[in-house]
Parts: C-alpha cells; sequence; structure tokens
C-alpha cells in the first residue's frame, strides 16, 4: 500500500526530512536499556533503483536493509557487517552490506540486493513465507582474520522476528525490532521506497543458559523473551515492548515525525536520551581490480570457458549494476599479460 507523502502536512523532498539516511543512538535510562532508530530514505531508494525489483521483493529488501543499518550501528566494526537471508523457495537470497565509516563524521555506506526465481514468485503470497526453509546469517569482518559468522533458522514470520531469535539464540541478548517500509507516494511524482525502524535491546547477565534447555520459539529456539527472563529485567523488558508496540508505520516512517520526536512519544517516561546520527548513505566496494583477483584462481582453460562470442570476459556486480568487460589473455593464474587498464566499468555507481 503505497505511503502518501502529504499526510500530516506538506510534501517533502527525497532525504530532506530530519533524520533521514541516518541511525540515531539511544539509551533509556530508567530501564538502562539501548536501542537504535533509523530511516532510509534516499539511500534505499539507490539501493532499490539498482533493479526493478518485485513490489514482494523491494519491500524485503527495504526491511533488511533497515535491520542491517540498525545492527551496524550497535557495532564497533573496523570494516563490514553482512546479512544473508537464504531460503529453499522462490526467493533464495537477500544480501545487505553495512561499511564503517572510513573517518569520524564520515557516513556508513549500504549496499543490498536480492536473488529470486521470478516464474515461482507468487506476488500476491506472504513474501516472508516465499523463502521457504532457510536461514538467517550475520557476517561480521573486521578485514583481518577469519571474519565471524552467526546463524539461526529463519523465525517468527519475518525478517525481523528472525533478527531477534539471532540475537536471543547466538548472542544472548534480548532484542526487538519495529520496522516498516512503504512506497511512498506524493502528487504528481513517482512513488519511492521509504524504511524506518527502532531497535530495543537489553544486555543480559554473564551467566548462560543451562545446556540443553531450549527457548521458546519454534523448534526450541531462543527468542527474546527468553533471554531477558534469565535476569532480573523482565518486568522492564515487557514494559519498554509493551511501549513499542503503540508505534504506528506512519511514526516510523516520516517524514513528519522526526526519530526524536518519536522517541519522546513512546519512552518519554523512560527517560530517553540521544547521542549525535550517524548518516548513511549507498556505496558499493566493487571494483575491476577485484574481478581480476578472484578470477587469478582460475586457468586459462576455465577462463575460456568464461569468455563470450565476442572474445571478452564480462562481470557484473549485483549491487550497484556496474558492467566490466576484459581480454581473456590477462585473466587468470597464467594471464599472458597483466590485466592493468583492461576493466571497463561501463555504468553504475561504485566506490
Amino acid at each position: 500500500m503505497p505511503l502518501d507523502l502529504t499526510a500530516g502536512g506538506p510534501a517533502v523532498p527525497p532525504g530532506g526530512a530530519p533524520g533521514d539516511d541516518a541511525v540515531l543512538p539511544f539509551q533509556l535510562d530508567r530501564c538502562d536499556m539501548r536501542g537504535r532508530a533509523a530511516r532510509l530514505d534516499s539511500t534505499l531508494a539507490t539501493i532499490l533503483g539498482q533493479h526493478a525489483y518485485p513490489r514482494p521483493i523491494a519491500g524485503l529488501v527495504a526491511e533488511a536493509a533497515m535491520l542491517t543499518a540498525l545492527i551496524g550501528q550497535t557495532l564497533k566494526l573496523q570494516w563490514r557487517l553482512s546479512l544473508q537471508v537464504r531460503g529453499d523457495g522462490p526467493i533464495r537470497l537477500i544480501a545487505t552490506d553495512w561499511f564503517a565509516p572510513e573517518h569520524e563524521g564520515a557516513p556508513a555506506r549500504m549496499r543490498a540486493y536480492a536473488g529470486f526465481d521470478a516464474e515461482r514468485l507468487d506476488e500476491a503470497a506472504d513474501p516472508f513465507g516465499q523463502f521457504g526453509k532457510g536461514y538467517f546469517a550475520v557476517i561480521i569482518n573486521h578485514g583481518t582474520g577469519q571474519p565471524y559468522q552467526g546463524l539461526t533458522p529463519l523465525a517468527g514470520g519475518s525478517l525481523a522476528a528472525s533478527a531477534e531469535a539471532y540475537f536471543a539464540q547466538s548472542e544472548q541478548i534480548a532484542t526487538r525490532f519495529a520496522v516498516a517500509s512503504a512506497e511512498a507516494t506524493a502528487p504528481g511524482e513517482a512513488g519511492a521506497w521509504r524504511a524506518g525502524g527502532v531497535m530495543l535491546q537489553h544486555m543480559p547477565p554473564a551467566s548462560p543458559l543451562r545446556p540443553g534447555s531450549g527457548g521458546s520459539g519454534e523448534d526450541g529456539v531462543m527468542m527474546a523473551a527468553d533471554v531477558a527472563a534469565m535476569g532480573d529485567k523482565e518486568e522492564d523488558w515487557t514494559r519498554v515492548n509493551l511501549l513499542l508496540d503503540t508505534v504506528e508505520t506512519h511514526e516510523l516512517l516520516g517524514p513528519h515525525v522526526s526519530p526524536e520526536e518519536l522517541l519522546v512519544r513512546l519512552f518519554h517516561e523512560e527517560t530517553p536520551r540521544v547521542w549525535a546520527p550517524q548518516p548513511v548513505s549507498f556505496g558499493c566496494t566493487c571494483s575491476a581490480e577485484k574481478v581480476v583477483t578472484a578470477l587469478r584462481q582460475y586457468s586459462a582453460r576455465d577462463i575460456g570457458h568464461m569468455t563470450t562470442e565476442d572474445g571478452k570476459v564480462t562481470a557484473d556486480c549485483q549491487f550497484c549494476g556496474a558492467h566490466y568487460e576484459f581480454d581473456p589473455d590477462t585473466l587468470g593464474f597464467d594471464a599472458e599479460r597483466p590485466a592493468e587498464g583492461d576493466g571497463e566499468n561501463a555504468g553504475g555507481p561504485s566506490a
């Protein structure tokens, strides 16, 4: 259902509303819980603008991008956070990346894409259900050493619920997400997607669950309430979740309610305190050099199988749409000559 951008006030240009394309860290002093409030506007429009996704796919990519922004800002990253949702149904994959700011004051960068079987996709059915059976993965890469990867089964009927299960099961942190996305419209203008969300976290005591005790979720998956019950904050966790339950879609998405105003409306009795927001923008790290490096493991015979009829090896970035073309003689571990200058970016943003 499209969202009317003029509802509640005059039309706001993309990226022009308070809090757009930013993540706002906050704390609830009364109950000692932390959180994030975020909105994606122009950044999300750029992510989705790389592909002509059907509406159900666009909605899932928007939700995944919002979860990535909320989670990414909580981590003291040196490089990249990735979310991957994989299933055996018509929707095979949604992948997102959050790149930490290169320096203080710089924006974090995001990208995302989806892989799906268009012939099997039912646009009238529940989008999340079309993942089938699969998993929700969080990958943290600091640029050195082995990346950390945590997996949990898809659970709870949404990406947000699956992310909550991940934090409960893998990190033993009670976490709640309220997220929304919609294709916003203004009179006489084309629709553009917006997403908004709030993340709450209760940090648990150091004691782990009893081995084999399991959780209240499907197949014994740990859920946020299970973790909150481990300590003495269960009452506080229940109370702030009831407050978050009152949030409305238009408040999450904006543009006429700022994130600060939303936090006061929801949690004024919990004494909310905010920090400086983290700006967010679209960004992709693909390059011709990275393609050459990835193909260096292949022999000339393998490269030959990849060569098109017009004598080129091509590569396309699924995230930003950049197109690269190479002379096959410059690729592989037994390349006849270096590939410097042979990669051609035929279009699409890159960073």
